[in-house]
């Protein structure tokens, strides 16, 4: 990448300058080379003279300038072609701008590579298991933990295109209390807690089964029901995919539960009391020792030992890496399961915690906290069904985990500028309708158009106007962004390059005709800066999970240049 290419001139030229100044340093440091906003100011820019200004005593702006001197001074002719320019700027960055014919063979690599532009193998040989979402199945999945999936599945799609081996895993509790409950709940006694029609409708289908009336047989059959009739179709309409459906069940009957109790055990790590069996959570940090087993009649194990057993089962399967998305009301509770793999598994850095926080709908400015259908909590089948499973992912992954979404269904109906959804749909659209009119009109060689034989065809030296550079300055970004997010887990970075990328089409659109009869040459080059910007843009959708259509109500060909 472009970047780690500046990485190394900057590195080179610093050796070179520490060996022959007698720089006082012990090694190499660590020095950042990023994105510059502000595309006035270049293209890449980096740190590395405010590094070293402590260190060596001198000033940022001096040592800058030395770097760059070096670098030009045993830079190739091929290597000064791809630098517009150097420049140092306050209070001592060293700014590159790239030129045009590395921006253009980016464009070609697009070309060329298709759906695999971006590519990484930063995680090969890395085996990640990554599990969110999990609702227990005791009813359909709340927006609490619907949260976590269009970021799990999208986080998964990258880390693939990064390199690493996925597994996406639900983990199903469908053994303990909450399960007693929801059998207590299908039979309507007195210990009741669920309500609504689906447990109406689960009341009605047992009539017609010859499962034991008893909590908890009838709990463990709603909660399969649960699982195949809400979870899983709600979890398809959204396109999030699932490798495996992990039960907390069989972690029980395999004896995995009660071997991390007895591990536990031989590291003097419980101990009992008032009947109680307690992990010694307090010795690894935590604000409280934690309940492993009750004291009541069954002497029922909490939820604590299943999550241990878990967490063992999927190092005991080979995964480097587990990924665990979870609302932010289980900080506690993960943070307790991730002192367990560190410290007695002795698997460290190995637990990766993302915690999601709350999802607020707003629709005619104020809050919607019911569903109209049901009449109970909104559900994520209740938005699907409202503004579409495109909408629903696109803006829940707009979000970082950290921040509350603000749903507003009015916007996300809308179909105008306003709603980023549309606008970026639309510019897929809008893309795919410049390319068939383009067909239509001849403008090629061969068969059919396709990006290649637009390529082929194409003179890309002519793509000098400011706005066709910005298109080839964020197309050339892309590898750096799907690196980014598989080392940051920052999926809301995608819907952001994908706005950045409508917005800079648009832009690009309004200022340059692509078909242009008079100009047969520059329409070619165009239109292979179109392809190029399709193919990324198709890319970064699909890695979100929505469609890239092509072809939109307001977008034809007639209106198209």
């Amino acid at each position: 990448m472009i970047r780690e290419d500046i990485r190394t001139l900057i590195a080179a030229a610093v050796s070179e300058l520490r060996a022959e100044q007698g720089w006082d340093l012990a090694e190499m440091p660590v020095f950042d080379v990023s994105r510059v906003k502000d595309e006035r100011f270049g293209d890449y820019a980096t740190n590395i003279a405010m590094i070293l200004a402590g260190p060596l005593g001198r000033s940022p702006m001096e040592i800058a300038e030395e770097i760059v001197a070096r670098v030009a001074s045993h830079e190739s002719r091929e290597e000064k072609e791809r630098f517009e320019k150097i420049e140092v700027a306050r209070p001592g960055y060293i700014n590159f701008t790239l030129s045009v014919p590395i921006l253009t063979d980016v464009l070609r690599i697009i070309i060329d590579k298709q759906g695999r532009f971006g590519d990484s193998e930063i995680g090969v040989g890395k085996k990640v298991l990554l599990e969110f979402i999990s609702a227990n199945p005791t009813g359909p999945i709340h927006l609490g933990n619907a949260r976590g999936g269009p970021l799990g599945d999208s986080l998964s799609l990258v880390l693939k295109k990064a390199g690493y081996a996925v597994t996406n895993e639900y983990y199903v509790n469908d053994y303990g209390n909450q399960v007693r409950v929801l059998g207590h709940s299908i039979l309507k006694d007195e210990e009741a807690q669920y309500r609504g029609g689906y447990v109406d409708d689960l009341a009605e289908e047992l009539n017609g089964t010859d499962v034991s009336r008893e909590a908890l047989p009838v709990g463990m059959w709603a909660a399969g029901r649960i699982l195949e009739q809400l979870i899983k179709p709600v979890c398809a309409k959204a396109s999030i995919r699932f490798d495996n459906w992990f039960s907390e069940k069989s972690l029980h009957d395999s004896g995995e539960v009660s071997a991390v109790l007895d591990l536990l055990r031989e590291k003097d790590l419980t101990y009992e009391k008032e009947g109680a069996i307690w992990f010694r959570s307090t010795e690894f940090g935590d604000d409280k020792d934690r309940v492993l087993v009750k004291s009541d009649e069954e002497k029922t194990v909490t939820y604590t030992a299943p999550d241990f057993a878990y967490h063992k089962n999927k190092i005991d399967r080979g995964f480097n890496i587990l990924i665990n998305i979870q609302g932010a009301d289980h900080h506690g509770q993960a943070a307790v399961v991730g002192r367990f793999v560190e410290d007695v598994l002795g698997a460290k850095d190995v637990v990766k915690l993302i915690l999601t926080q709350f999802v607020k709908i707003m629709q005619d400015g104020v809050e919607v906290k019911m569903s109209k259908r049901r009449g109970t909590y909104y559900a994520l089948d209740d938005l699907i069904e409202e503004v579409g499973k495109d909408a629903v992912r696109f803006i829940f992954s707009s979000y970082a985990a950290t921040s509350h979404i603000v749903f507003d269904i009015d916007l996300a109906l809308e179909r105008s500028a306003k709603n980023p959804v549309y606008y970026v749909q639309y510019a897929h659209a809008r893309l795919a309708s410049v390319l068939r009119k383009a067909e239509e009109a001849g403008i090629h060689q061969g068969p059919s158009l396709t990006s290649r034989t637009v390529l082929d065809t194409a003179d890309l030296s002519l793509l000098t106007h400011p706005k066709e550079r910005e298109l080839l300055r964020e197309l050339s970004s892309f590898p750096e962004l799907i690196e980014g997010v598989a080392e940051t887990y920052a999926v809301h970075h995608l819907p952001q390059y994908a706005i950045r990328i409508a917005d800079k089409l648009h832009s690009f659109y309004a200022d340059c005709r692509v078909i242009d009869p008079e100009n047969p040459e520059l329409t070619k080059a165009r239109l292979a800066l179109v392809s190029g910007v399709k193919i990324v843009l198709r890319e970064t959708l699909g890695l979100l999970g929505i469609d890239a259509p092509e072809r939109m109500e307001s977008v034809s060909a007639n209106n198209e240049q």
